[in-house]
């Protein structure tokens, strides 16, 4: 079989959801084909895996039974050779599989029996649910998922990147809830500039591909890609509430060779999982994020004392947010979460730059306490589902000298490639931001260092219009050419007159 590059991957798992459309709501494709993809890639890796070895001179037996020769050890129910027999009861069949293969695997738990195979609600009854499924099973056969059949090391977490762009552009707005495009992740990165060595987090991970993008942006810089890293010293953390989008991160980070990645499940501000064995937060070189935007009753009711003051990990210093729009609350857990010298970069919507009441207090004690940065405002139309712009929030506990009591301000509402969806980010759009970041400096329309003293004269307001000239300038007028314009517009006005005088006395008007 020849090896397959990523375009034909690419096209031929998009095609999957052709079989499908009509079946079932849209917004459920993507459990089945990541499913479908997931198992067939362990099968097929468990095969070369049990071959080698056999090659190589281990016992039959052992090579095909012993879980301790594999990585992921695929019981027979659930080998690819076994699903292909299945005529009838496909749904139970492929459920039992995952359950086998997660219970031999403790690393998966949870990533594939959250997929059910044998929903009547969203399959059909007994006779649509085999079609489907054995139409989906003969689909994915005609694919090798082998090492050896890969053009690339890592084309399989790029295919699962591009199935989950193109998911989020079908699902709309739920589509921003698992997915931040990928051009705007490696924005967020590179002004984060993680090394090797770090502890660094999400804590609301969607589909996990901030994490991949750091530790591909860090392998970058040794001249290697993932899939052929080999070991790799950082720390990943993540945490995610939705079970589907966790299950898709899981997923997303074994097929991108980064099997030790910590991703726990569960709600960030009412239940934080990435804690220390004496229960305290952990705490992060670098804190990479896109909360929800403005999200409703994001636990405002269920954090202890006035104003949040009972927090047992007090991660509320400057008080609550509205409990209509929890923006703060997840930028304050992250500031919680930094070393004494970390440093975030979250994606938030621009009402968190001017709101008042609750939003205001607490913006004023950020920006007092000089752990405000920078405020990169990006383009309108970059994230699934909607059309709002949105700005980058970067925080550091630590600031050179030269930033103190300084925040930057960068107007990059005009940097970007318009697309028929949605407008992205081009290199060229991402090497200027970075540049302005890096630089420090001013640059007319674009980018100015403001100092506190003026952010507090406009009552802590980080409206990037106060502080950057955001208005196109005019075009300058040449003011004797238009001079020259309007005496020419005059003369022919006045000739106009004398002709109309004319003709009116021809017809017997006027004296």
């Amino acid at each position: 079989m020849p090896e397959l590059t990523r375009e034909q991957l690419n096209a031929h798992l998009w095609s999957a959801a052709d079989i499908l459309r009509g079946s079932i709501d849209s917004a459920d494709y993507k459990g089945y084909i990541f499913g479908f993809l997931f198992l067939k890639r362990l099968s097929d890796r468990f095969e070369e895996e049990a071959l080698e070895l056999i090659a190589d001179g281990l016992d039959e037996d052992i090579a095909w039974s012993d879980p301790d020769e594999h990585q992921f050890f695929v019981p027979e129910r659930a080998r690819w050779s076994e699903l292909l027999k299945q005529g009838s009861d496909i749904g139970e069949a492929l459920n039992k599989a995952c359950a086998a293969l997660e219970d031999a695997n403790p690393s998966i738990e949870g990533v594939l029996v959250n997929i059910d195979f044998n929903s009547e609600s969203r399959l059909g009854d007994q006779k649509n649910r085999d079609n489907v499924l054995a139409q989906l099973i003969r689909h994915f056969s005609r694919l090798s998922l082998k090492n050896a059949d890969l053009l690339e090391p890592d084309i399989l977490g790029r295919a699962y990147e591009y199935l989950i762009d193109k998911f989020a552009d079908d699902a709309g707005k739920k589509g921003g809830e698992f997915y931040t495009p990928h051009t705007v992740v490696r924005l967020l990165v590179e002004l984060l500039e993680p090394e090797e060595g770090m502890r660094i987090c999400d804590p609301t991970c969607g589909s996990g591909g901030m994490l991949v993008q750091t530790a591909e942006y860090i392998l970058e810089q040794r001249g290697l890609r993932l899939g052929e890293q080999g070991v790799l010293n950082l720390t990943l953390h993540g945490q995610e509430k939705n079970l589907g989008t966790w299950a898709i991160a899981k997923m997303n980070l074994l097929l991108h060779s980064l099997p030790d990645v910590r991703v726990e499940k569960g709600d960030t501000i009412r239940n934080p999982q990435l804690l220390d064995s004496d229960g305290s937060l952990m705490l992060y070189d670098r804190v990479i994020a896109n909360p929800p935007f403005s999200l409703d009753k994001w636990g405002a009711d269920d954090i202890p004392g006035k104003n949040g003051s009972q927090d047992k990990w007090r991660r509320f210093p400057y008080g609550l947010p509205p409990k209509n729009a929890g923006d703060l609350a997840f930028v304050q857990h992250m500031l919680a979460t930094l070393k004494s010298d970390g440093r975030a970069a979250i994606v938030m919507p621009h009402g968190v730059l001017f709101r008042g009441s609750g939003d205001g207090r607490i913006r004023q004690g950020l920006l007092e306490h000089d752990l405000i940065e920078g405020v990169i405002g990006l383009p309108e139309n970059l994230f699934a589902g909607t059309g709002i712009p949105a700005a980058i929030l970067l925080l550091n506990r630590d600031k050179p000298a030269e930033r103190k009591e300084k925040v930057l301000f960068v107007h990059a509402a005009n940097e970007y490639e318009a697309r028929p969806k949605k407008n992205i980010l081009t290199r060229d759009n991402i090497d200027r931001i970075v540049a302005a970041w890096t630089s420090w400096c001013d640059q007319d329309r674009f980018s100015r260092v403001v100092k506190l003293e003026e952010i507090k004269e406009n009552d802590f307001n980080l409206n990037i219009a106060r502080y950057v000239d955001t208005l196109e300038p005019e075009e300058p007028v040449d003011l004797n050419a238009s001079m020259a314009a309007l005496r020419q517009a005059e003369k022919a006005r006045d000739l106009a007159a004398s002709r109309m005088d004319s003709l009116l006395k021809e017809l017997g008007y006027g004296g």
